[in-house]
């Protein structure tokens, strides 16, 4: 808008006004008698041609859509345009017809806007016809005093279309002083009001007499500015306008007006400096807007998007509760409790039936500072009692995947899967039980909302059953201190906000599910891993090991990777490691069945490339998979085929160690002075694969040599390749001052930083020992019957030496049954050997390749019955095949004495 524009849009004076309508001086016989410069803007006609002329040259006579002059005088006793009485000119648009302006009637009266003034057609200069609005002055005096050429009355015309724009202009400002929504104030430079429309007096309270010439921050005590950047007082914001001349638009102001005490109310505020036509300043105009009702909306709306960001972020049911607790205090409620069921905390299914009688924990509480609010709930008097630290009964110790369990070493890497993080919430979950007729119980009745005076409940649901309560106080009551609450505090819900809580609710509902969900899935994951993966290695005499397992899939702790120590008969152990294809849940099912298969076939006795000859070919074997529910196969991946192994068999008392790999990585030994080497040990083809024999490769390690066992995630990485990290792995295991533990810890913190990897990690560490000599003792007999009595007496004199005579009588009868067995049906040579170990050992071996059963002989059966007596004295016995014959051998519990 152009400055002339602006200058005319803020002229207020009507078009009829006489500084600037067009003006006629007329005498008493309505002959012109003065012609103003806007009369002759308006019609074209100079001051010399118009004066002296009758008015009817440049007026119609009658008025358009009016009655005739001559009427109108009679009515009122006044002459009319042409000073005669109800004479016509003929002029068109007379009595009522038609006269083609635009804007005019037939019939009736002028347009409601205009009612007040004459409506006349003005002719002019041009030939044009206006449509003019008239007004009429007499002069004072009277007309019996005047002759022709002397004044009589003044006539005031503007043509309608700026009347009616003026007029429109004067219903804005009317407008705006009576029934405009948005307050307007007018203060001097005082800062005192001077005036105020309607809707400023209806926030004050009173009329404006009453309140008028009292400065802004006597009106609002205590109100502020919100908005950052600009003046927190009113009087500061006003001097500001008054100074610069700078309008401040969309400014909150919060306060509480006087209308309405004890409630904080929001205004959008604007400020503008008011100058009279001089530019002098005479004071500041304020515009309010209650936006109170919106800034509220847009609270909630924030409040869900806050929710939003916040709830879930973990997948827990206790943090999900705490954060819904956390994003609600203090905003939206003084006090936040959530209450679950134990199902929910467990994994377990939600609870669709009999929501009244099911059991509840107290997982977040959650209050204001200084805010005391009553909760209703009762600790549940059938619960025992939980040591703090412990989880409640029935409970699973819900700590979640971190650095810190149980068999965590210094670097934070678990031992085994099953292992655990610091416990997150130290505390127990108390379970509470709400009384009959309170709001919680009522809700869980119901399995509806209830809102009780300050008290909003709603149930958390989800898949159609309920997941638990989250109970919203405001504290209509004093808090700790005794003080009641703050006015401007809301001390009930409405509507709006019971929809948000429910809302939020709903929100935390279906993360605590998601939790809940994953609870219960992990819960089975870690299980599974804790079935398959060795709970711990038991000490034995042969080595001494430690471990380290890192899953790659951190969300459900399985993986495909494997390790194991198993106990062979003669003291020996079995080491293996595996590494199926892949990670999560179907990796560890396929790593539990090779798992278990290796477990089967090491209590054979097998040597290593027999065993592995086995495993491939129970590999290679096709599933047979069921067809599906439509008839049609199902088509599986089998990530068996292709996993790794590695297997070694390690005797105390030789200390020979065997072993063969299939696909997989050589081990890693270090000697007692510190020198690493990885054994040139033939790969074999990966499981399942088949078309190659395995082979094995015996060595002789020195007593105290280290034996890594690995797979192929420990040495290689994204941001190197495998022999980097073998080289990593000797340089961390050539310390021969580090125990074990240290060594695993060394191992993980250099080749896999942080913990994780792309790839499942197994780590097994084994440092050799040798039984001593006095503990071992062997010799070899002839296959001849002179030979039994000759073995009872050798057992019987090395347990004496031992000091085991309680075990002679029951060794006798081993020994001798075993002798006489191998005498009858094998060959000789044969051997005997006792070895003092955690268990006694009796080992018989002879030339022969068949292996005895155990039977039950008939009544009339004169012989079967060593074996069977031996089997009912003996822990265990076994037969383990070597290239020369078999080795029948028994273990035999200690004394308690002895043990260890």
């Amino acid at each position: 808008m152009s400055a002339a524009n602006t200058a005319e849009s803020a002229d207020f004076r009507g078009p009829l006004d006489i500084t600037r309508a067009a003006t006629v001086v007329l005498d008493a016989g309505s002959t012109v008698i003065g012609w103003s410069p806007a009369a002759a803007e308006l019609l074209g006609y100079g001051p010399a041609e118009a004066l002296g002329r009758p008015l009817s040259a440049f007026l119609s006579v009658h008025p358009v859509g009016g009655v005739p002059p001559a009427k109108a005088a009679q009515a009122s006793g006044t002459p009319g345009l042409s000073g005669t009485t109800g004479a016509t000119t003929g002029v068109p648009g007379t009595t009522g017809a038609t006269t083609g302006v635009p804007g005019t009637t037939a019939a009736g009266v002028a347009p409601p806007s205009l009612v007040g003034n004459e409506i006349h057609v003005a002719h002019a200069r041009d030939g044009r016809e206006l449509l003019v609005a008239t007004a009429m002055c007499p002069l004072p005096g009277g007309e019996a005093d005047r002759g022709p050429g002397a004044p009589d009355r003044i006539l005031v015309a503007a043509e309608v279309g700026g009347l009616r724009h003026w007029e429109s202009r004067i219903a804005l400002l009317q407008g705006l002083a009576t029934q405009s929504p948005v307050g307007l104030a007018i203060y001097d430079t005082d800062l005192r009001l001077t005036w105020c429309n309607t809707a400023y007096e209806r926030e004050i309270g009173q009329p404006l007499a009453a309140f008028r010439g009292m400065r802004a921050d006597e009106l609002y005590p205590g109100g502020s500015f919100v908005s950052p950047g600009y003046p927190q007082t009113l009087a500061g914001v006003m001097h500001q306008v008054i100074d610069t001349g700078a309008p401040i638009l969309d400014l909150n102001f919060r306060g509480q007006p006087p209308s309405d005490p004890g409630r904080d109310h929001l205004w959008s505020c604007a400020y503008y400096r008011l100058e009279d036509a001089h530019g002098h300043v005479f004071g500041v105009c304020e515009d309010a807007f209650d936006i109170t009702d919106r800034y509220r909306v847009q609270e909630r709306l924030a409040l869900l998007v806050e929710a939003g960001r916040r709830i879930g972020t973990v997948l827990d049911v206790v943090t999900t509760a705490e954060e819904m607790a956390e994003v609600a205090v203090p905003d939206f409620a003084a006090t936040v409790r959530v209450d679950v069921t134990r199902a929910a905390v467990t994994g377990e299914t939600a609870a669709v039936g009999s929501p009244a009688d099911m059991s509840l924990l107290r997982v977040a509480d959650r209050s204001e500072p200084g805010a005391a609010t009553p909760d209703p709930a009762l600790p549940d008097p059938g619960a025992p009692e939980t040591a703090p630290g412990a989880a409640g009964p029935g409970l699973p110790d819900l700590r979640g995947p971190g650095p810190e369990g149980p068999e965590a070493g210094p670097d934070g890497v678990s031992r085994a899967a099953s292992s655990c993080g610091e416990d997150r919430h130290p505390h127990p979950y108390p379970p509470v039980v709400y009384p009959p007729g309170s709001p919680q119980h009522r809700s869980l009745s119901s399995g509806g909302l209830v809102l009780d005076e300050g008290t909003l409940v709603v149930p958390l649901r989800a898949g159609g059953g309920i997941l638990g309560l989250a109970t919203f106080d405001r504290g209509v009551g004093p808090d700790a201190a005794g003080r009641t609450p703050a006015p401007d505090r809301a001390t009930t819900f409405d509507n709006g906000e019971v929809a948000l809580a429910d809302e939020l609710t709903a929100r935390a509902a279906v993360c605590i599910d998601n939790a809940r969900r994953y609870t219960r899935e992990r819960t089975a994951s870690l299980a599974l891993q804790r079935q398959l993966l060795p709970h711990h290695l038991p000490p034995r005499s042969a080595v001494r090991t430690a471990y380290r397992y890192l899953p790659a899939d951190d969300v459900t702790g399985v993986g495909g990777d494997w390790f194991d120590v198993i106990p062979l008969s003669g003291t020996r152990v079995g080491l293996v490691v595996g590494d199926v294809v892949g990670h999560g849940l179907q990796a560890a099912a396929t790593m539990g069945r090779l798992r278990t298969s290796v477990r089967a076939f090491a209590q054979l006795d097998m040597p290593p490339d027999e065993l592995l000859t086995r495993l491939d070919d129970l590999v290679g074997q096709p599933a047979e998979e069921p067809p599906d529910a439509y008839g049609g196969a199902v088509e599986t991946y089998d990530v068996t085929t292709g996993a790794t192994c590695l297997y070694a068999v390690y005797d105390p008392v030789s200390r020979r160690c065997v072993m063969a790999r299939a696909g997989h990585l050589p081990p890693a030994i270090v000697d007692p002075d510190g020198g690493v080497s990885f054994p040139d040990l033939p790969a074999g083809p990966p499981l399942g694969l088949g078309g190659l024999p395995f082979e094995a490769r015996e060595f002789e390690l020195p007593v105290g040599s280290l034996l890594a066992l690995f797979t192929d995630g420990l040495v290689e990485g994204r941001d190197h390749d495998i022999g980097h990290g073998l080289d990593t792995l000797g340089r961390v295991l050539a310390d021969r001052s580090a125990s074990l533990e240290e060594l695993c810890d060394r191992a993980v913190a250099a080749l896999v930083p942080g913990g994780t990897s792309a790839d499942d990690t197994a780590l097994l560490l084994v440092r050799t020992r040798e039984l001593d000599a006095e503990r071992v003792a062997d010799w070899e007999l002839s296959a001849e019957p002179v030979s039994v009595g000759r073995a009872r007496e050798l057992a019987t004199g090395q347990l004496e030496a031992w000091g085991l005579e309680e075990l002679v009588f029951a060794t006798q009868l081993v020994v001798s049954e075993l002798v006489t067995n191998a005498v009858r049906y094998a060959g000789g040579p044969l051997g005997l050997r006792l070895i003092r170990d955690r268990t006694l050992v009796c080992e018989v071996a002879d030339t022969g390749h068949t292996s005895p059963h155990l039977r039950h002989s008939a009544e009339d059966d004169e012989g079967g019955r060593g074996l069977f007596i031996v089997a009912q004295l003996v822990q265990r016995w076994g037969t383990r095949y070597t290239p020369t014959g078999k080795t029948i051998w028994t273990e035999q519990a200690l004394p308690s004495a002895d043990e260890g």
